[in-house]
């Protein structure tokens, strides 16, 4: 049975640009096309909705708001932490990138705005929250998941090719 088009449950491969401010932030031309499975959340609902129903070869420009891509930017979304939490040995910097863990176990990520001796500002907000997400994106080859990946619900790269 051959896949015809983009829909929930196929295994998507696709090249892309995203621009952001004129800016291409980010492409497959280093990486390779990008793997996805289709209607499980592997990528952001507004560019995955606009992808269903693609055939290989086809492409297009994707204009995604923030409410469908990373969200608003949340000015509440800032944390001042004691200096003293962090590891004295620990190299400070603003843009600084950590992986929290908050209490309930999840795991965040942070960057560091500013700090001081006595305190660090924690931005918790996606990088590119609130911005509007310029996608162009090309299906280049559509594929039935294996059982494994239908039930992890994700992509298993085989070949140790990592994002």
């Amino acid at each position: 049975m051959s896949i015809e088009k983009v829909e929930d449950g196929v295994v998507v491969s696709m090249e892309y640009k995203l621009t952001v401010d004129g800016q291409v932030l980010d492409s497959s031309d280093e990486a390779g096309a990008l793997q996805f499975l289709a209607g499980y959340g592997n990528i952001i609902p507004g560019l995955e909705n606009e992808m269903m129903g693609m055939k290989i070869g086809d492409s297009k420009e994707v204009t995604v708001q923030p409410a469908d891509g990373y969200g608003e930017f949340d000015e509440e979304a800032f944390m001042d932490v004691p200096r003293t939490e962090f590891p004295s040995d620990m190299k400070l910097e603003e843009g600084l990138e950590l992986h929290i863990t908050d209490e309930d176990g999840e795991h965040r990520g942070a960057y560091v705005t500013k700090f001081d001796d006595k305190t660090v500002t924690l931005d918790f907000n996606h990088p590119l929250a609130g911005a509007v997400l310029n996608f162009y994106v090309k299906v280049v080859a559509l594929r039935k998941p294996s059982d494994e990946e239908l039930e992890h619900g994700h992509v298993h790269e085989g070949g140790g090719h990592h994002h």
